[in-house]
């Protein structure tokens, strides 16, 4: 059985579809279901709601082979001028939420004695991206954790990995202008948009029995 975070749009909707797509257990989570049997409502930056979501899916499912955290949030202000809230918001969202998501639903992983789990993270980190200050540190923060993780729950044969992609034609994307996206696209070593089957590729490469030995890595999807 399968976890997708995010699942109700974006990156994370077009992964959940995806293995949707090949018959496989999927439960999606995100903060509104849309009346989707198969997602269930949830605040990943509230550990009682992840709790509450784990209840749920353990009354079905004993066990789980992947956990894939895709929910995440960002805003483009400067450093000095990024308001108190969203400070929190993005912090909350992407840093803690994910803690929170690994440290709730590994048992389920730990009973299955293999597993894989795959946070998200972004090319922005490595970059330095001018106004993302507040989302590169959360991002940091989720890819310094992943590491450290990857080591802690090796010997239950589970393997903790990142993908960080470059911008991805998606909701988080919207608010960007295009001169910002070329700016940013330009600094990569491929200097091409990304697709969300580009990400689902390296997913499905990471989730594989081909990817059994690689953990505690950061993928960086268009070259930094």
């Amino acid at each position: 059985m399968y976890i997708v975070s995010g699942a109700s749009r974006g990156i994370g909707k077009y992964i959940f579809e995806s293995l949707k797509s090949k018959k496989l257990d999927v439960i999606g989570l995100a903060t509104k279901s849309d009346f989707n049997k198969n997602i269930l409502e949830c605040d990943i930056s509230d550990f009682d709601s992840i709790k509450s979501a784990n209840d749920t899916i353990k009354k079905k499912y004993e066990k789980i082979y992947a956990l894939i955290n895709v929910a995440g949030v960002a805003s483009m202000n400067l450093a000095l001028a990024t308001p108190a809230e969203v400070t929190k918001k993005i912090i909350n969202t992407n840093l803690i939420g994910t803690i929170f998501l690994n440290q709730i639903f590994s048992p389920l992983l730990i009973r299955n004695k293999k597993g894989r789990i795959i946070n998200f993270s972004t090319v922005a980190v490595k970059l330095a991206i001018k106004g993302e200050s507040i989302y590169t540190a959360s991002k940091a923060g989720v890819e310094s954790y992943s590491r450290t993780l990857a080591k802690e729950l090796s010997s239950f044969n589970i393997t903790v990995n990142c993908i960080a992609p470059g911008p991805i034609k998606t909701d988080l994307t919207a608010g960007v202008t295009k001169k910002q996206l070329e700016s940013i696209i330009n600094q990569q070593i491929i200097q091409k948009q990304l697709h969300p089957s580009d990400v689902m590729d390296q997913v499905e490469l990471l989730l594989s029995e081909k990817a059994k030995y690689i953990t505690g890595e950061v993928i960086a999807m268009g070259g930094v």
